[in-house]
């Protein structure tokens, strides 16, 4: 008899293109540091947490949230294997996974980069920001650096006119951003 990681398994390579396991891949690799072998460690531990909820109220939120914080996104082979497991209809995790803007099923960078577009921000040049970071780092909204270092959000307002233009990495918070400053910014983080 197959225990539920190898379950899981087959699961994701029989619903996942060669393009989505080379993503999952680098993602276990890039956030374990122990290499693709520990991907069977990561999904043991979402199996875990799936094992842990009983079937309680509010689980699939939990579930979730904890399968994102160990793989960095939600790819479809997590997905389908949550609503499996928990018995929720793979419609209502993808309606909660949309409804949510914490929840990402495309791969993030290492840093999320935000770019505040928000009225201030975009008037004092939000604008040129995004033009630098397309232009010196090949990033455009919802993209990652081919090294997987940088993602790029816009966002509607940071809360920080006063320094317009903004720019938020991780939970850093950088004001009066020049775009010719962008590129210094950023390789302050390895």
């Amino acid at each position: 008899m197959k225990t539920k990681i190898q379950q899981l398994e087959e699961i994701i390579k029989q619903a996942s293109s060669q393009e989505e396991l080379a993503e999952i891949e680098r993602v276990i690799r890039n956030t374990s540091g122990k290499g693709i072998g520990y991907g069977g460690k990561v999904f043991g531990e979402i199996q875990n947490v799936i094992n842990d909820t009983g079937g309680k109220a509010g689980a699939l939120i939990r579930v979730l949230q904890q399968a994102q914080g160990l793989v960095g996104y939600l790819p479809t082979p997590v997905i389908a294997t949550i609503a499996r497991d928990l018995k929720v209809p793979l419609s209502e995790v993808y309606g909660i996974i949309s409804f949510y803007h914490f929840f990402s099923m495309k791969p993030k960078g290492k840093y999320v980069v935000q770019v505040c577009m928000g009225t201030s921000c975009y008037v004092k040049g939000g604008d040129k920001i995004m033009e630098a970071l397309k232009r010196d780092w090949q990033l455009e909204p919802g993209g990652i650096t081919s090294d997987g270092r940088f993602s790029l959000e816009i966002v509607r307002c940071i809360g920080a006119c006063g320094l317009s233009p903004v720019i938020a990495i991780g939970t850093d918070i950088h004001g009066r951003v020049k775009p010719s400053k962008v590129s210094d910014i950023l390789d302050t983080y390895d």
